[in-house]
């Protein structure tokens, strides 16, 4: 989803549509179960302080009670950059505790339960994150005070179809077992802005390093993922969570290497991915295809000296067609763009790590790897 709208004019990126997180769709919940309580009026809408200063009026689709609990629901709206979690049914079970001014959050049917270090929240708690708890929080406190209310409040979060929802996400692979995270950094999905996934590749790295892997081995994809996972199956057998997806994003990525003091990384790509790679590109998106052809045009001048060799790969209609002309007859085109690749990533990574290059070809075969020669 993330390369969805490349492409589109500046005037159409202005007109897409904001949506709002997990976090924020949790906290109005809290706020509708809240109001009914004190006021026996079911609200239509509420009004939510955002992290970023702003205030956002979220729908309210349900609001029922059940003896001394209120039970709301609001639908998730991810705006123009949906994602799994869009059209989600996200709600709160609430009710009132002796003990004033405190908000106890807890996780319930479809919310995940961390398993894994290197996250915003322990192991053993529910996956709500510190930004949707302080939000959580606040929406709570402000109808408590609207009511003169010497009361605490306990808020179980849930997630209507949450487990089957969290099968289609990378949930488990950062420890995030039965469910969903409730997310958010803003309170807003903005389109274009890449943030989950983003958020996805910082917290895997962080997951990996946490769980003692000096050794991470980077896919943009499940193709190259599935491949890395079959050569690499030492590694993958005892840290399964050492292989990451990092999608088209690999300057950003070469840089939480950094933050997370990660020694060892693979590159493990296709050829188009490695050219884009090679020539340093901090967004590896399918862009700038002529760019590509051109740079790679110059390496099979310069290593094969073979002048209708480098006619026809400068005509070639796509980085796989070029592939299927350069491999396995001339590797030497294949050691350059792995010796680019890594030069790439260790200038995008401002620390000490060790990399190695991986191409494969369409089938899943190496047809390249920077530590052995071929």
């Amino acid at each position: 989803m993330w390369g969805l709208y490349i492409g589109l004019s500046d005037n159409e990126k202005k007109k897409l549509r904001q949506g709002f997180t997990t976090g924020t769709a949790a906290a109005a919940t809290v706020k509708a179960a809240l109001v009914y309580l004190f006021s026996g009026q079911a609200p239509g809408s509420v009004k939510i302080n955002l992290l970023n200063g702003q205030t956002l009026e979220i729908l309210v689709d349900s609001v029922s009670s059940c003896n001394d609990f209120v039970r709301a629901v609001v639908v998730k709206d991810a705006g123009d950059d949906p994602d799994i979690t869009h059209r989600a049914r996200i709600g709160a079970v609430v009710g009132l505790t002796d003990d004033p001014g405190t908000v106890l959050i807890t996780g319930g049917q479809g919310v995940g339960v961390v398993t894994k270090p290197g996250l915003e929240v322990p192991p053993g708690e529910p996956a709500i994150n510190q930004g949707p708890r302080k939000m959580i929080r606040e929406a709570a406190l402000q109808v408590l005070h609207q009511y003169n209310a010497n009361f605490g409040v306990s808020a179980e979060i849930f997630v209507e179809n949450g487990e089957v929802l969290a099968e289609k996400t990378l949930n488990r692979r950062l420890g995030i077992e039965g469910g969903l995270s409730i997310l958010g950094t803003t309170g807003l999905v903005k389109p274009l802005s890449h943030e989950a996934y983003t958020a996805t590749i910082r917290s895997a790295l962080s997951v990996a390093r946490a769980c003692g892997c000096e050794h991470v081995v980077l896919t943009t994809g499940r193709r190259s993922e599935r491949f890395s996972q079959n050569f690499f199956t030492d590694l993958y057998n005892e840290h399964p969570e050492a292989f990451i997806q990092i999608g088209d994003f690999f300057g950003m990525s070469m840089e939480c290497l950094a933050e997370h003091k990660i020694p060892n990384a693979t590159l493990a790509v296709f050829f188009g991915k490695a050219l884009k790679m090679a020539q340093g590109f901090v967004h590896t998106h399918a862009a700038k295809s002529d760019l590509t052809m051109d740079w790679l045009t110059e390496v099979v001048k310069k290593e094969t000296g073979n002048t209708d060799l480098t006619r026809k790969v400068l005509t070639a209609n796509t980085a796989r067609h070029a592939f299927g002309m350069v491999w396995p007859d001339y590797p030497e085109v294949l050691e350059n763009v792995g010796a680019a690749m890594i030069r790439s990533a260790e200038k995008f990574c401002p620390a000490p790590c060790r990399f190695r290059a991986v191409i494969y070809d369409f089938q899943g075969t190496v047809a390249f790897d920077s530590h052995r020669r071929f």
